[in-house]
């Protein structure tokens, strides 16, 4: 690796600069008066002083060159980056070191859309992601296996990864052919493999994120294996969130089977230490309310200092939310956990033009943005346009990470985010996979 001559170098200039000073010592008589001090140096022992400047000053740089150079070593053998990026990452991770505590709430692809916009400010950033999914390679390894359902943290560690990151596409990858493989994303095999080796899922994950070393942390909102239960409006009760978000009645009200499960204490942690809680966007009853169920994610939410946010979907989701206006989405929320759990809604009042006659033939719609009704509940809308469209109408990651950074600006005065929003280094956002 190189490194044990420019560390020998090092220590060669230290020697001298102990050497000079110990020749200073010696010649520097403290029982002489201060005049016959100086003659001494200057005079008959100028030889000897110019001899300790050489060996101080040419110690000095001898350790500085060697430090220096013993540096660029270590960094050319363990780092991929040359060094003018690596300069880059690491400015770019101290500054985003400085950002506000935020703790996003929910599942599904909504989540991981806020996540790969706000990773561009800030570093102290908390996913708290549902596991009751029990649909795709989720539901089959959680059936086959006994393991939580990964696919909507492996999203989240995506979501939270360099966007350069191999890993990260690999963590994508979907097998499309092989007896057993077909549907199955190589990220939710890697998560049921490390849940193995590590013996629990909540490890997995944190081995996992080291892996991708992501900017944050996911956490589950519980370790509990939980199933969502919904009644519907005719009295019917439907269980599994495949099965509920299929369903074409209006939704009642939903729980978890069992009710008792317990939160995840890091979860709690981070609600009450956050300074700004986002809960969405994402399916209103099967990514979004299945974490405000869990007992403590509630009462942590109310009970946390920190401004608390709704982001409202774009788009009703057919069966779900089929007829939901956003004071809707703010009203089922509230009716769920009968808690007032945010004072501020991000309602988008975008068009999303080009692609809403596909989603029309499907029974989706635009939200409707009835402002009026959304105050009338106590909680204050913020609007702007947000659509983002794409392959799918989604919410554009980097409008929504700038609308939920000027709420968390608002609440602190410009503590620190306005010196983020304005020179944090940022790239744009990729789009969702």
């Amino acid at each position: 690796m190189k490194l044990k001559r420019w560390l020998l170098l090092a220590l060669l200039g230290a020697f001298f600069i102990l050497d000079g000073f110990g020749r200073v010592l010696k010649a520097y008589d403290f029982n002489f008066h201060i005049n016959e001090r100086i003659n001494q140096l200057v005079g008959p022992g100028f030889p000897t002083a110019l001899l300790v400047l050489v060996l101080i000053g040419g110690g000095m740089g001898l350790v500085y060159y060697g430090f220096r150079q013993y540096q660029r070593s270590l960094i050319a053998a363990v780092s991929p980056l040359d060094g003018q990026r690596l300069i880059e990452v690491v400015y770019e991770r101290r500054q985003l070191d400085r950002g506000n505590r935020l703790v996003v709430i929910g599942g599904g692809t909504g989540l991981s859309t806020v996540l790969r916009g706000l990773k561009e400010y800030t570093t102290n950033l908390t996913a708290i992601v549902t596991v009751s999914d029990d649909g795709g390679s989720s539901g089959r390894l959680r059936t086959e296996l006994g393991v939580l359902p990964p696919g909507d943290i492996r999203n989240c560690l995506v979501a939270l990864a360099d966007s350069e990151s191999m890993m990260a596409e690999l963590f994508q990858y979907r097998f499309n052919d092989g007896e057993g493989l077909v549907g199955h994303s190589f990220g939710n095999l890697f998560i049921a493999a490390m849940c193995g080796i590590a013996g629990d899922f909540d490890r997995a994950i944190k081995e996992s994120s080291r892996v991708l070393a992501i900017k944050g942390r996911v956490l589950p909102s519980t370790l509990a294996n939980v199933a969502l239960e919904a009644t519907l409006a005719d009295g019917s009760i439907v269980t599994g969130e495949t099965s509920i978000s299929r369903s074409s009645i209006p939704i009642r009200r939903v729980r978890l089977v069992p009710s008792h499960c317990q939160a995840l204490p890091e979860a709690i942690e981070a609600i009450l230490a956050a300074d700004l809680v986002i809960l969405g966007p994402g399916s209103l009853y099967t990514s979004i309310m299945p974490n405000l169920l869990v007992p403590g994610i509630a009462e942590a939410i109310e009970r946390s200092k920190a401004t608390k946010v709704f982001v409202c979907n774009i788009m009703t989701q057919p069966g779900e939310t089929t007829g939901m206006t956003a004071s809707d989405h703010v009203r089922a929320v509230m009716e769920a956990t009968d808690r007032r759990l945010f004072d501020r809604a991000l309602i988008n009042v975008g068009q999303a033009n080009r692609l809403l006659p596909l989603y029309e033939r499907d029974g989706a719609f635009q939200v409707p943005a009835d402002l009026e009704m959304i105050a009338a509940f106590g909680v204050t809308p913020i609007t702007g346009d947000f659509v983002s469209e794409g392959h799918q109408v989604r919410h554009d990651a980097a409008k929504l990470a700038t609308a939920i950074l000027r709420v968390a600006e608002e609440r602190n005065e410009g503590y620190g985010l306005n010196a983020l929003l304005s020179s944090a280094p940022r790239r744009t956002p990729s789009p969702a996979k």
